[in-house]
Protein backbone atom coordinates (compact mmCIF):
# COMPACT_ATOMS: atom_id res chain seq x y z
CA UNK A 1 0.00 0.00 0.00
CA UNK A 2 2.48 2.86 -1.33
CA UNK A 3 1.88 5.34 -3.99
CA UNK A 4 -2.18 3.85 -4.54
CA UNK A 5 -5.44 5.19 -5.02
CA UNK A 6 -7.90 4.26 -2.49
CA UNK A 7 -11.42 4.66 -1.59
CA UNK A 8 -12.56 3.99 2.03
CA UNK A 9 -16.19 4.36 2.82
CA UNK A 10 -17.67 5.10 6.27
CA UNK A 11 -13.66 6.94 6.12
CA UNK A 12 -14.98 9.46 8.28
CA UNK A 13 -16.15 7.56 11.12
CA UNK A 14 -14.40 5.96 13.88
CA UNK A 15 -12.51 2.88 12.22
CA UNK A 16 -12.79 4.14 8.74
CA UNK A 17 -10.90 7.92 9.35
CA UNK A 18 -8.17 5.62 11.29
CA UNK A 19 -7.43 3.58 8.18
CA UNK A 20 -7.99 6.39 5.86
CA UNK A 21 -5.05 8.74 7.54
CA UNK A 22 -2.91 6.10 8.33
CA UNK A 23 -3.17 5.54 4.21
CA UNK A 24 -3.01 8.80 3.43
CA UNK A 25 0.91 9.08 4.37
CA UNK A 26 1.78 7.35 1.66
CA UNK A 27 -1.07 6.66 -0.76
CA UNK A 28 -3.97 9.27 -2.26
CA UNK A 29 -7.05 8.67 -0.23
CA UNK A 30 -10.76 9.45 -1.17
CA UNK A 31 -13.67 8.97 1.29
CA UNK A 32 -17.10 8.78 0.76
CA UNK A 33 -19.37 9.35 3.74
CA UNK A 34 -22.70 10.58 4.42
CA UNK A 35 -21.85 12.13 7.53
CA UNK A 36 -24.55 9.73 10.08
CA UNK A 37 -22.02 8.24 12.13
CA UNK A 38 -18.59 10.57 11.09
CA UNK A 39 -17.17 13.84 10.59
CA UNK A 40 -14.77 15.28 8.27
CA UNK A 41 -13.25 16.57 11.74
CA UNK A 42 -12.08 13.18 11.68
CA UNK A 43 -9.83 13.61 8.69
CA UNK A 44 -6.52 14.71 7.66
CA UNK A 45 -6.78 17.62 5.40
CA UNK A 46 -4.82 15.14 2.69
CA UNK A 47 -7.52 13.24 2.20
CA UNK A 48 -10.07 13.71 -0.30
CA UNK A 49 -13.79 13.86 1.24
CA UNK A 50 -16.99 13.21 -0.35
CA UNK A 51 -19.83 13.53 1.52
CA UNK A 52 -21.76 10.78 -0.43
CA UNK A 53 -24.41 8.11 0.60
CA UNK A 54 -22.92 4.42 -1.11
CA UNK A 55 -26.39 4.14 -2.65
CA UNK A 56 -25.58 6.46 -4.96
CA UNK A 57 -24.31 6.45 -8.58
CA UNK A 58 -21.34 7.78 -9.69
CA UNK A 59 -19.17 7.61 -6.91
CA UNK A 60 -15.69 7.91 -6.99
CA UNK A 61 -14.24 4.04 -7.33
CA UNK A 62 -11.80 5.04 -10.16
CA UNK A 63 -9.18 3.36 -7.56
CA UNK A 64 -6.53 0.76 -7.04
CA UNK A 65 -8.04 -0.74 -3.77
CA UNK A 66 -11.79 -0.48 -2.14
CA UNK A 67 -12.04 -0.21 1.77
CA UNK A 68 -15.60 -0.38 2.89
CA UNK A 69 -16.60 -0.19 6.00
CA UNK A 70 -19.58 2.36 5.63
CA UNK A 71 -22.50 0.57 7.90
CA UNK A 72 -25.77 0.98 10.10
CA UNK A 73 -23.32 -0.56 12.43
CA UNK A 74 -25.69 -2.15 15.58
CA UNK A 75 -28.43 -3.59 16.82
CA UNK A 76 -30.21 -1.00 17.87
CA UNK A 77 -29.50 0.88 14.75
CA UNK A 78 -31.11 -2.04 12.45
CA UNK A 79 -34.32 -2.68 14.79
CA UNK A 80 -35.38 0.98 14.45
CA UNK A 81 -35.65 0.52 10.46
CA UNK A 82 -34.27 -2.85 9.24
CA UNK A 83 -35.63 -1.84 5.61
CA UNK A 84 -32.56 0.92 5.46
CA UNK A 85 -30.34 -1.47 7.34
CA UNK A 86 -30.91 -3.85 4.62
CA UNK A 87 -30.34 -1.09 2.00
CA UNK A 88 -27.51 0.12 3.22
CA UNK A 89 -25.06 -2.46 4.69
CA UNK A 90 -26.45 -5.47 1.57
CA UNK A 91 -27.46 -2.82 -1.05
CA UNK A 92 -24.57 -0.24 -0.89
CA UNK A 93 -22.26 -2.51 -0.47
CA UNK A 94 -23.10 -4.23 -3.78
CA UNK A 95 -23.55 -0.81 -4.98
CA UNK A 96 -19.92 0.09 -4.10
CA UNK A 97 -18.26 -3.35 -5.10
CA UNK A 98 -20.17 -3.43 -8.73
CA UNK A 99 -19.03 0.36 -9.51
CA UNK A 100 -15.66 -0.17 -8.30
CA UNK A 101 -15.49 -3.49 -10.69
CA UNK A 102 -16.38 -1.78 -13.50
CA UNK A 103 -13.76 0.93 -12.80
CA UNK A 104 -11.23 -1.95 -13.06
CA UNK A 105 -10.61 -2.06 -9.75
CA UNK A 106 -9.83 -6.12 -7.99
CA UNK A 107 -9.17 -5.59 -4.79
CA UNK A 108 -11.58 -5.28 -2.18
CA UNK A 109 -11.86 -5.27 1.56
CA UNK A 110 -14.58 -4.95 3.37
CA UNK A 111 -16.67 -4.84 7.59
CA UNK A 112 -18.47 -7.89 8.11
CA UNK A 113 -18.67 -8.77 12.01
CA UNK A 114 -18.01 -11.19 14.96
CA UNK A 115 -21.35 -10.93 16.23
CA UNK A 116 -22.38 -13.76 13.86
CA UNK A 117 -20.66 -16.30 16.04
CA UNK A 118 -22.88 -15.57 19.09
CA UNK A 119 -21.58 -16.38 22.57
CA UNK A 120 -18.51 -18.11 22.61
CA UNK A 121 -15.63 -17.91 25.45
CA UNK A 122 -13.34 -20.28 23.50
CA UNK A 123 -11.71 -18.57 20.29
CA UNK A 124 -13.85 -18.88 17.38
CA UNK A 125 -12.62 -19.77 13.65
CA UNK A 126 -13.82 -18.98 10.71
CA UNK A 127 -15.11 -21.93 9.51
CA UNK A 128 -17.45 -23.07 12.86
CA UNK A 129 -21.13 -23.15 12.12
CA UNK A 130 -23.09 -19.60 12.44
CA UNK A 131 -26.50 -18.17 12.91
CA UNK A 132 -28.35 -14.81 12.58
CA UNK A 133 -30.69 -13.93 15.24
CA UNK A 134 -30.41 -10.00 14.14
CA UNK A 135 -30.87 -7.89 11.57
CA UNK A 136 -27.27 -6.30 11.83
CA UNK A 137 -25.98 -9.85 11.83
CA UNK A 138 -28.07 -10.85 8.96
CA UNK A 139 -27.18 -7.72 6.63
CA UNK A 140 -23.35 -8.87 7.39
CA UNK A 141 -23.50 -12.30 6.53
CA UNK A 142 -25.31 -11.17 3.34
CA UNK A 143 -22.21 -9.68 2.49
CA UNK A 144 -19.93 -12.32 2.95
CA UNK A 145 -22.04 -13.99 0.58
CA UNK A 146 -22.34 -11.20 -1.79
CA UNK A 147 -18.17 -11.21 -1.61
CA UNK A 148 -18.49 -14.96 -2.38
CA UNK A 149 -20.43 -14.55 -5.81
CA UNK A 150 -17.92 -11.43 -6.81
CA UNK A 151 -15.11 -13.78 -6.13
CA UNK A 152 -16.02 -16.43 -7.99
CA UNK A 153 -17.69 -14.53 -10.77
CA UNK A 154 -15.44 -12.03 -11.43
CA UNK A 155 -12.20 -13.08 -10.02
CA UNK A 156 -11.95 -10.43 -7.54
CA UNK A 157 -10.08 -10.01 -4.73
CA UNK A 158 -12.47 -10.06 -1.42
CA UNK A 159 -11.87 -10.22 1.87
CA UNK A 160 -14.00 -9.52 4.75
CA UNK A 161 -12.72 -8.77 8.29
CA UNK A 162 -15.13 -10.40 11.09
CA UNK A 163 -13.81 -7.30 13.51
CA UNK A 164 -14.11 -7.79 17.25
CA UNK A 165 -14.80 -5.60 20.16
CA UNK A 166 -12.77 -2.23 18.70
CA UNK A 167 -11.96 0.57 20.70
CA UNK A 168 -9.60 3.62 20.95
CA UNK A 169 -10.96 6.14 23.41
CA UNK A 170 -12.75 9.54 23.07
CA UNK A 171 -9.52 10.77 22.31
CA UNK A 172 -9.77 9.48 19.32
CA UNK A 173 -11.90 9.41 16.22
CA UNK A 174 -14.22 7.19 18.48
CA UNK A 175 -15.04 10.28 20.10
CA UNK A 176 -18.39 11.20 17.95
CA UNK A 177 -20.01 7.92 18.24
CA UNK A 178 -21.24 8.19 22.25
CA UNK A 179 -23.92 6.27 23.07
CA UNK A 180 -22.53 3.67 19.54
CA UNK A 181 -18.94 4.25 21.25
CA UNK A 182 -17.51 0.78 22.63
CA UNK A 183 -18.01 0.49 26.26
CA UNK A 184 -14.04 0.90 27.19
CA UNK A 185 -14.82 4.63 26.01
CA UNK A 186 -18.01 5.54 27.60
CA UNK A 187 -16.54 3.86 30.63
CA UNK A 188 -13.38 5.66 30.91
CA UNK A 189 -15.05 8.83 29.83
CA UNK A 190 -17.78 8.40 33.11
CA UNK A 191 -15.19 7.76 35.29
CA UNK A 192 -13.12 10.70 34.28
CA UNK A 193 -15.87 12.49 34.84
CA UNK A 194 -16.74 11.53 37.94
CA UNK A 195 -20.04 9.35 36.98
CA UNK A 196 -20.55 6.05 37.74
CA UNK A 197 -20.41 3.43 34.65
CA UNK A 198 -23.60 1.72 33.73
CA UNK A 199 -23.22 -1.64 33.46
CA UNK A 200 -26.07 -4.23 31.88
CA UNK A 201 -26.69 -7.62 33.93
CA UNK A 202 -23.67 -8.33 36.08
CA UNK A 203 -21.01 -7.16 34.28
CA UNK A 204 -19.71 -11.23 33.63
CA UNK A 205 -19.89 -10.41 30.10
CA UNK A 206 -16.81 -10.58 27.75
CA UNK A 207 -15.24 -8.96 25.06
CA UNK A 208 -12.35 -9.71 22.65
CA UNK A 209 -11.24 -5.57 22.95
CA UNK A 210 -9.01 -5.09 20.15
CA UNK A 211 -7.43 -1.78 19.64
CA UNK A 212 -8.29 -0.07 16.16
CA UNK A 213 -4.19 0.34 15.17
CA UNK A 214 -4.29 -3.34 14.94
CA UNK A 215 -7.78 -3.42 13.13
CA UNK A 216 -6.33 -0.82 10.62
CA UNK A 217 -2.97 -2.90 10.20
CA UNK A 218 -5.03 -6.11 9.52
CA UNK A 219 -6.99 -4.50 6.70
CA UNK A 220 -3.90 -3.18 4.94
CA UNK A 221 -1.91 -6.27 5.12
CA UNK A 222 -5.59 -8.25 3.61
CA UNK A 223 -4.99 -5.37 0.58
CA UNK A 224 -1.37 -6.28 0.30
CA UNK A 225 -1.94 -9.62 0.09
CA UNK A 226 -4.67 -9.79 -2.51
CA UNK A 227 -6.93 -11.81 0.17
CA UNK A 228 -9.97 -13.31 -0.42
CA UNK A 229 -12.02 -15.23 2.16
CA UNK A 230 -13.45 -13.96 5.97
CA UNK A 231 -10.96 -13.55 8.46
CA UNK A 232 -11.17 -13.12 12.16
CA UNK A 233 -9.30 -9.43 13.22
CA UNK A 234 -9.44 -9.69 17.14
CA UNK A 235 -6.74 -10.71 19.69
CA UNK A 236 -7.99 -13.87 21.22
CA UNK A 237 -8.12 -13.03 24.69
CA UNK A 238 -11.43 -11.95 26.26
CA UNK A 239 -11.76 -9.42 29.35
CA UNK A 240 -15.36 -9.19 31.56
CA UNK A 241 -17.20 -5.38 31.95
CA UNK A 242 -16.13 -5.55 35.65
CA UNK A 243 -12.60 -5.85 35.09
CA UNK A 244 -12.41 -3.11 32.74
CA UNK A 245 -14.18 -0.87 34.71
CA UNK A 246 -11.25 -2.04 37.44
CA UNK A 247 -8.35 -1.57 35.52
CA UNK A 248 -9.91 1.72 34.18
CA UNK A 249 -10.37 3.12 38.07
CA UNK A 250 -6.60 2.16 38.61
CA UNK A 251 -5.49 4.12 35.17
CA UNK A 252 -7.58 7.19 36.49
CA UNK A 253 -6.99 6.71 39.89
CA UNK A 254 -10.36 7.04 40.77
CA UNK A 255 -12.27 4.42 42.76
CA UNK A 256 -15.98 4.75 41.40
CA UNK A 257 -18.35 1.63 41.42
CA UNK A 258 -20.38 1.09 38.29
CA UNK A 259 -23.94 1.10 38.24
CA UNK A 260 -25.67 -2.25 37.77
CA UNK A 261 -28.91 -1.92 34.84
CA UNK A 262 -31.38 -4.86 33.64
CA UNK A 263 -29.99 -5.37 30.37
CA UNK A 264 -32.44 -3.88 27.73
CA UNK A 265 -31.50 -5.93 24.58
CA UNK A 266 -33.01 -9.48 24.94
CA UNK A 267 -31.43 -12.64 26.57
CA UNK A 268 -32.05 -14.46 22.66
CA UNK A 269 -30.02 -11.63 21.26
CA UNK A 270 -27.07 -10.64 23.10
CA UNK A 271 -24.20 -11.46 22.62
CA UNK A 272 -22.41 -12.19 26.43
CA UNK A 273 -19.02 -13.33 25.21
CA UNK A 274 -17.13 -13.20 22.65
CA UNK A 275 -13.43 -14.07 21.68
CA UNK A 276 -10.85 -14.53 18.30
CA UNK A 277 -9.30 -17.45 16.87
CA UNK A 278 -6.74 -15.02 14.63
CA UNK A 279 -5.17 -18.21 13.49
CA UNK A 280 -6.12 -17.86 9.95
CA UNK A 281 -4.89 -14.36 8.93
CA UNK A 282 -1.62 -14.70 10.96
CA UNK A 283 -1.04 -17.54 8.59
CA UNK A 284 -1.84 -15.81 5.41
CA UNK A 285 0.01 -12.21 6.60
CA UNK A 286 1.53 -12.41 9.63
CA UNK A 287 -0.82 -10.22 11.13
CA UNK A 288 -0.92 -10.76 15.09
CA UNK A 289 -2.34 -7.91 18.26
CA UNK A 290 0.53 -5.70 19.01
CA UNK A 291 -1.37 -3.84 21.39
CA UNK A 292 -1.98 -5.70 24.38
CA UNK A 293 -5.07 -4.74 26.92
CA UNK A 294 -3.02 -3.19 29.35
CA UNK A 295 -1.14 -0.86 27.03
CA UNK A 296 -4.32 -0.04 25.16
CA UNK A 297 -6.43 1.22 28.46
CA UNK A 298 -3.47 3.34 28.98
CA UNK A 299 -4.06 4.60 25.43
CA UNK A 300 -7.91 5.50 26.08
CA UNK A 301 -6.93 6.69 29.64
CA UNK A 302 -4.05 9.31 28.75
CA UNK A 303 -5.87 11.85 27.43
CA UNK A 304 -7.65 12.37 30.66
Amino acid sequence: MDGKRVLVTGGAGFIGSNLANHLSETNDVVVVDNGYLGTPENLDRTVEFHERSVLEDDLPTDVDVVFHLAALSSYAMHEDDPTTGARVNVEGFVNVVEQAREDGCDTVIYASTSSIYGNQTEPSPEDMPVDVNTGYEASKLARERYAEYFANHYDLNMAGMRFFSVYQGYGGAEGHKGEYANVIAQFADDLANGESPVIYGDGTQTRDFTHVSDIVRGMVLAAEHELTGVYNLGTGEAYDFNTVVELLNEELGTEIEPEYVENPIPDSVYVHDTCADYAKINEATGWEPEIDFKEGIRRVCSGY
